[in-house]
């Protein structure tokens, strides 16, 4: 889908391990130890997360985990920044709303 199959200096992905995780409820299978933030474009998914006064969405925008519009629940921690955090076999994660605040939801 949103993945690179072919590419004219890269060349074609080595064959890697796949595994399942759960976003949102929805059971996936993502290449083991690529980024989060890679592994739910490749699915389609680009809205990670939504902000806390306007509840305006955010995916992806730096790639490299200076800013926060990629942070996501993951595995019940709030704010994981999914640019730089690799996927593991049965991770959970979920959009985020608001700030993430431990133990509470943000409205």
């Amino acid at each position: 889908m949103g993945r690179i199959i072919e590419h004219p200096i890269l060349g074609n992905p080595e064959e890697k391990k796949k595994v399942k995780i759960c976003v949102d409820g929805q059971e996936l299978l993502v290449y083991e130890g690529e980024m989060i933030a890679a592994a739910l474009i490749a699915n389609g998914i680009n809205i990670f997360r939504y902000t806390k006064h306007s509840h305006s969405p955010r995916g992806i925008y730096c790639g490299i985990g200076r800013c926060t519009d990629c942070v996501m629940v993951v595995d019940g921690i709030p704010n994981v920044r999914t640019c730089i955090t690799p996927v593991k076999d049965g991770m959970v994660i979920e959009r985020q709303q608001g700030v993430g605040k431990w133990g509470e939801k943000d409205e």
